[in-house]
């Protein structure tokens, strides 16, 4: 379409709008992460260590999260990685 007409032109508007929207409610959906703060982290790991989901190996100096076997020697990383580890958990159940 050329001349003033394409600027009248709103055939696509409505399908913009809901991909735009679709986006936002994904993102509103996801679990944050990047609010853990040091103390934060602190508290959501002794709280894993205390259910025993998360082992101190001291000699090596790392946290085990044993569902998924992974090691961290950052108390923030292994947070932030439990947080999403439930969430994709939890998004797995949602879709079965």
């Amino acid at each position: 379409m050329t001349g003033p007409d394409v600027f009248d032109d709103t055939a696509d508007d409505h399908e913009r709008l809901e991909t735009e929207l679709l986006a936002q409610d994904r993102d509103a959906a996801r679990v944050s992460t990047a609010d853990i703060d040091e103390t934060t982290a602190q508290q959501i790991v002794n709280d894993l260590v205390d259910d025993v989901v998360v082992t101190a190996v001291a000699e090596q100096r790392v946290l085990v999260h044993e569902p998924s076997g992974e090691a961290f020697d950052s108390i923030r990383q292994l947070a932030v990685f439990h947080r999403g580890w439930t969430a994709g958990l939890n998004a797995d159940e949602e879709t079965s």
